[in-house]
């Protein structure tokens, strides 16, 4: 059975630091791509930073230069570094695994809505993230 669980949320101040980090567990058939994506209150679930199976990443532009996604696959790990924070980065953070390699694969799931995207992959529980002004 495929898990996802996710932990390093917290409260930071504008500015500060925060690492999020995603162990995964089960067996996959292939190597998936991978991501982080986040949810304010009252909007939807958007997409922030994503790798591919070959490891290559991107990010929205509101993150690009300040959050970093890397994955450790001895450890089953994937990380989130989230730098000078700012409080519209306040949100419930997810990972999620999806089931294709592709980058568009799991920048695709950004769009969807809850119960298609819970199709198309594997999703870590909520870790909420707060920075204050």
């Amino acid at each position: 059975q495929v898990q996802l669980v996710a932990s390093g949320g917290g409260s930071v101040q504008a500015g500060g630091s925060l690492t999020l980090s995603c162990v995964w567990s089960g067996y996959f058939v292939n190597s998936p791509s991978m991501g982080w994506f986040r949810q304010a209150p009252g909007k939807k679930r958007e997409g922030a930073a994503y790798m591919d199976a070959d490891h290559n990443t991107d990010y929205v532009d509101s993150v690009k230069g300040r959050f970093t996604i890397s994955q450790d696959n001895a450890q089953k790990t994937l990380y989130l570094q989230m730098n000078n924070l700012k409080p519209e980065d306040s949100a419930m953070d997810y990972c999620a695994r999806a089931l294709a390699g592709s980058m568009s694969a799991i920048q695709a799931l950004g769009g969807m809505s809850p119960d298609l995207s819970s199709q198309l992959a594997y999703w870590g529980q909520g870790i909420q993230v707060t920075v204050t002004s």
